[in-house]
């Protein structure tokens, strides 16, 4: 899952086409050329490091966006096993841009769901860009109830820019369907793991975002609000995103050191799509880990850790 397009990348995307220039006029032309291959290679490794041993906020939140990133089913086809997707809210339709069900994480049944983008123009229209409805967030309720009833652990993933801002979401409650999430997700006695996975936007990542361990891949974001929208109130200018993602905190560093989040997630180097099966595998062990502390935790102790974890969130001293 190599390719990645972004500005800042552009000195490794040139020497990757310089090798493989080199090993396609090396195999046609029956010429050996290891050494300067391997030396491009060093090279490569060389400018890997230097660039993404040192991103902005700004640089890792374009990683996040990325269009090659990992989305939601993704994990779920590496990470679980068995996977039964259950659909609608049971009052007004499918939201294609919440997918959810249950599946098994080593033969152990849990319920996961979590926002999905699309690949392309036609499923990203489908899916709102990963941008969901009031009944997406009911369908995560009636989801995350089920789980509860039957004694499951919960996992979900973020991956949004934000809650769908279209009228017709307008009127159909979305605030109060998130709302209702945050209060219901609260107050449910089995453990919750959540994931930011790419971007973790405003109150459409906390409509499925409350739980026992919140954590963070290593080059997502998770924030109020995003950078161009934040530049746009504070510098009326969009041009500013870059200043705002630093003034933000949004990072998983950040974040970590806030107490916001509990646990990086780490990623190959680049990001996750350069290589789907060692993020998925990296994810796997920080799920299961997590899972097996929780599991033991009596229901009691889960919702009132998880109630201080939160309100906890923003203490300062003078």
């Amino acid at each position: 899952m190599n390719g990645t397009g972004l500005d800042f990348e552009k000195p490794i995307v040139e020497l990757e086409q310089k090798i493989a220039d080199l090993k396609k006029f090396s195999k046609n032309k029956k010429i050996d050329l290891t050494a300067e291959i391997i030396t491009f290679e060093k090279k490569l490794e060389q400018v890997k490091h230097e660039i993404f041993g040192n991103l902005t906020a700004w640089q890792k939140v374009q990683i996040a966006r990325h269009p090659k990133r990992p989305y939601t089913l993704d994990y779920i086809d590496l990470i679980f096993t068995d996977f039964i997707e259950l659909h609608g809210d049971r009052a007004f339709k499918d939201d294609l841009a919440i997918v959810g069900g249950l599946a098994k994480l080593d033969g152990k049944k849990v319920m996961v769901l979590g926002h999905q983008k699309g690949r392309d123009t036609k499923e990203n229209l489908e899916r709102s860009f990963g941008c969901a409805h009031p009944e997406g967030y009911r369908k995560a309720m009636r989801l995350m109830n089920l789980a509860a009833r039957f004694k499951l652990p919960i996992v979900t993933f973020i991956d949004t820019p934000g809650a769908y801002p279209g009228i017709d979401a307008e009127e159909r409650g979305q605030a109060e369907a998130i709302a209702y999430n945050l209060r219901e997700m609260s107050q449910l006695k089995v453990p919750i793991i959540i994931v930011v996975i790419g971007e973790g936007g405003s109150g459409g990542a906390l409509g499925i975002g409350i739980g026992d361990m919140v954590c963070m891949f290593k080059n997502s974001y998770y924030s109020v609000i995003s950078p161009e929208g934040c530049a746009a109130i504070l510098w009326r200018n969009r041009a500013h995103a870059a200043d705002a993602a630093e003034a933000l905190k949004i990072t998983a560093e950040d974040l970590l050191g806030l107490g916001i989040i509990d646990e990086i997630v780490p990623e190959p180097l680049g990001g996750a799509h350069r290589d789907y099966k060692v993020t998925a595998s990296a994810l796997k062990s920080v799920l299961k880990r997590n899972l097996n502390t929780l599991s033991k935790l009596p229901a009691e102790d889960l919702v009132a850790q998880r109630y201080e974890k939160f309100r906890k969130m923003g203490e300062w001293d003078e």
